[in-house]
């Protein structure tokens, strides 16, 4: 039996099903819990998703109802991890990564655990691993789920949006080097299930606030460091900054990607000051430019070699000074 016909064993044999993503919660996280959820409740089962957090505004034009979450409502999410008998944890490599309080009850859990994931390095503490680091995205190893498994038959609309915003997201809208032929093979499926893209694509861009695009316009013209000699671009943010332009989450998500926009541009880094600690993101383009070691190295964090984020208790001006201190020795 292969490794697809076994999850949909477990989901068909279990009781109490949950489904769990990591803390800081994107699309892919957001997209391949809800398309998961909706495949097994397409077997006939029932689950229900646990997240730690919410994830940004934007990503919910769609009924997230289902997603219940920690720092919401912490004595439900405690019963139903408790009650599991078989528990996903996906878009995760390592139990950390769901946060100090889901951590401790996905560890103390002593029924099945299923790891559907494409990033480096997955710890073993799952009975059933499903790692693939050359997918694009946990999304897309969800499809490979329902396929592999004997089961495309099922794959409709309800379960392929979410699906396709998962990819979507996590191929920077397709732009990506993790994008591949079989990228596009399982994207074909989706749209063959009835999934409008060009609305998903519509509800996604064109869902700006004020606030947020005047955030951009200032991080670009006042706060873009270009360090031209690396073809490093750093934008740092304060709290008070934040603050000053109704800061909600998920609203600096597009910085980095629009200084990769800016011609010859490699590497683009990010920081906020949120909740005590400086939040990083690192982006890149090429093999040769990988930003996921200076993450795990410096400043507690890793990821993707062209998507990684970090963190640094330093000041604002002391990590800027320590990050242009490091870029040299990396890029």
């Amino acid at each position: 039996m292969n490794i697809y016909k076994q999850i949909v064993t477990e989901i068909l044999a279990a009781s109490h099903i949950v489904i769990t993503a990591h803390k800081s919660a994107d699309g892919d996280s957001v997209g391949s819990s809800l398309g998961l959820l909706n495949f097994i409740e397409k077997l006939g089962k029932k689950a229900v998703v646990c997240h730690p957090d919410k994830a940004p505004d934007f990503l919910y034009f769609f009924d997230s109802s289902a997603i219940l979450l920690m720092d919401e409502n912490p004595e439900e999410v405690t019963l139903q991890m408790q009650k599991a008998d078989l528990i996903f944890c996906l878009d995760y490599n390592a139990t950390y990564r769901l946060g100090e309080e889901m951590q401790v009850l996905l560890e103390a859990a002593s029924c099945k655990k299923i790891m559907i994931d494409h990033h480096l390095n997955p710890e073993e503490f799952p009975t059933l691993t499903l790692s693939e680091t050359t997918a694009s995205s946990t999304s897309q190893l969800i499809v490979d789920l329902i396929e592999h498994s004997g089961n495309l038959a099922l794959l409709d609309e309800k379960i392929g949006k979410p699906l396709y915003l998962g990819i979507l997201t996590d191929t920077g809208s397709f732009r990506f080097n993790s994008v591949k032929p079989r990228t596009h093979e399982v994207l074909a499926k989706i749209l063959a299930a009835g999934v409008q893209h060009h609305l998903i694509h519509e509800q996604l861009s064109d869902n700006n606030t004020e606030s947020r695009l005047r955030l951009q316009g200032y991080a670009m013209s006042e706060k873009l460091e270009i360090l031209y000699e690396n073809k490093v671009g750093i934008i740092s943010l304060s709290k008070e900054e934040l603050a000053k332009f109704k800061y909600v989450k998920g609203d600096t998500d597009s910085l980095a990607n629009t200084i990769l926009s800016i011609r010859d541009m490699k590497v683009a880094i990010v920081f906020t000051e949120r909740d005590g600690i400086m939040k990083i993101s690192f982006r890149s383009k090429g093999a040769e430019n990988p930003v996921n070691v200076l993450a795990k190295e410096h400043f507690n964090g890793g990821g993707h070699a062209n998507a990684s984020g970090g963190m640094s208790d330093l000041s604002v001006i002391e990590t800027l000074e320590k990050i242009k201190r490091l870029i040299p020795l990396y890029f």
